[in-house]
């Protein structure tokens, strides 16, 4: 919560509007226009309201601002101190050798202070020298959209060397594993990173490795729809649960709405978890296969006597 209280979405966005509003007044439009562009699509919920009704008494309702300077955050301690502790993280070296140079604040926590029971054992090396080496070269594929000539080892052991166009980098929290999808020809491929041996980019035309199956991996992208009921801040637990997927929020009623997230197929079991934590509070309404997976689940908890 540290950093979403000062550089979240919702703080982005009020200073990106106090930023305008200070040089002139606000219009509806104008208000609605700058929201849109820097939040979320459910951001829109929250802050509008807010905002135009003056619970943050930031806005005027003649759309001006009693702040006279543009908006400036500057890191407090506590910010300094989280930095420290998540710099011993061994994830952070795959984004790049930062460093964070606070000599004046000590770590807020350290990984020995963090007990996690309900992920698997067998993560990712991230301290590994040629999966850091592999990590950030596909990082790079992902974000300037180049193809990749890969060699990995398969689920049975045996080397495969494949061309690969990256489209993104997913991470599994409970798996503890980064994976990459990409298009193989006109196929969807998912490549776990941990079985990555070696990776260039691919400069020569690629022969593409097709999955099993006459429809390959297509169909990986699932969705969930439920109905919430926004008790005990119900509305803004979940989109903080479900702030790493895609997802849709529109409000049915004064306390209700309809949120859609979106997932990939190989998170499911780990998404049904998720969404029985909310408990009579959530209610899901499609699709009915996945109705069926929730019910399955409290079966079983119920045969266990959970």
């Amino acid at each position: 919560m540290i950093f979403s209280e000062l550089y979240s979405a919702y703080y982005n966005t009020v200073a990106a509007v106090l930023a305008a509003a200070v040089s002139h007044p606000l219009t509806d439009s104008e208000l609605r226009r700058i929201v849109g562009k820097n939040a979320f699509g459910e951001s829109a919920l929250h802050i509008l309201p807010a905002l135009k009704e003056e619970r943050w008494q930031l806005i005027r309702t003649d759309g001006t601002t009693p702040i006279r300077r543009r908006p400036d955050m500057p890191l407090t301690m506590l910010q300094r101190r989280w930095l420290k502790s998540i710099a011993m993280d061994p994830r952070i070296r795959l984004f790049g050798d930062l460093t964070f140079d606070f000599p004046e604040a000590a770590p807020l926590f350290r990984p020995e202070d963090i007990l996690v029971f309900d992920k698997y054992s067998d993560g990712d090396p991230y301290e590994d020298e040629t999966y850091i080496a592999n990590f950030r070269l596909v990082l790079d594929a992902v974000r300037k959209k180049y193809p990749l000539h890969i060699e990995m080892a398969s689920g049975k052991g045996e080397l495969l060397a494949v061309r690969i166009l990256p489209e993104r980098l997913e991470y599994s929290e409970k798996d503890d594993k980064f994976r990459l999808t990409g298009k193989e020809g006109h196929y969807a491929s998912t490549i776990n990173l941990g079985r990555i041996i070696s990776c260039r980019p691919s400069e020569e035309p690629g022969k593409y490795r097709r999955e099993p199956g006459p429809a390959g991996q297509r169909g990986r992208q699932k969705r969930v729809v439920f109905e919430l009921v926004d008790e005990r801040n119900a509305l803004e637990r979940a989109l903080m649960h479900f702030a790493h997927f895609r997802k849709q929020a529109e409000r049915t009623a004064d306390d209700r709405y309809r949120v859609t997230v979106y997932y990939d197929r190989e998170d499911e079991t780990e998404m049904v978890i998720r969404v029985l934590s909310f408990g009579p509070m959530v209610r899901v309404t499609e699709p009915r296969r996945f109705v069926g997976l929730i019910k399955q689940r409290l079966a079983d908890q119920k045969s266990c006597g959970l």
